[in-house]
């Protein structure tokens, strides 16, 4: 599903409250540029095409933050602010983590809510920016915002199957149990796979300054 750019006027509102972030980019419709850790991990190798299953769905957001056990809200929060990345790679290709995760879009394909975890853009750059402070964010809820590896069918490694045949490193140490699990801390680098682990584990990640 294709979706208009957002009215930067909406953009600049929903960033009210922001420190240290540069406000979202236009959601791209089908992101096809994969993060910089997982190419070079995979060899550069990108699951791309709206075939893959990988991409958002911007009209189910609102559903699936609420889905995430997480609020739609007006702005982002300032009670709490800090960043983690994201990178996903599935049978060595990489995955592209998409922009306007944790956004709700009107009918006129314009985003109009957000949630305190979100994207901003591709970069696989995790933003958590709550109104209340000293609360616990997972992957798992990243993922139920983006609307993958939910368990709903699919061949091992792709979109919808379960998270829990994946395995998961964060600051390239293994983790054990299910992926969806793992708490998200400022400047964590997590690295999700499907079938065999790059010959190089990334163990953290280049964050834009004053993030």
């Amino acid at each position: 599903m294709n979706f208009k750019p957002a009215s930067p006027f909406l953009l600049a509102a929903l960033a009210v409250g922001l420190a240290g972030c540069s406000a979202p980019a236009p959601a791209p419709s089908a992101p096809a540029t994969a993060s910089a850790s997982a190419s070079a991990a995979s060899g550069g190798g990108q699951a791309t095409g709206a075939s893959s299953g990988w991409q958002l769905v911007p009209a189910n957001g609102a559903a699936a933050i609420k889905a995430a056990g997480l609020q739609v809200l007006s702005e982002e929060g300032s009670a709490e602010h800090y960043h983690a990345h994201l990178d996903v790679l599935s049978d060595g290709h990489s995955v592209p983590v998409p922009a306007y995760i944790g956004y709700s879009f009107g009918t006129d394909g314009q985003p109009n809510g957000i949630s305190a975890l979100h994207t901003h853009d591709d970069s696989g750059i995790v933003h958590i920016e709550a109104p209340t402070a000293g609360l616990t964010y997972t992957l798992g809820q990243v993922l139920t915002e983006w609307g993958v590896l939910d368990g709903s069918g699919g061949a091992p490694g792709s979109a919808h199957s379960s998270a829990a045949d994946w395995q998961a490193y964060v600051n390239g140490v293994k983790q054990p149990g299910n992926p969806r699990d793992i708490r998200l801390k400022a400047h964590d680098e997590v690295l999700l796979v499907h079938g065999a682990a790059p010959a190089t584990i990334p163990s953290s990640y280049s964050f834009p300054e004053g993030y």
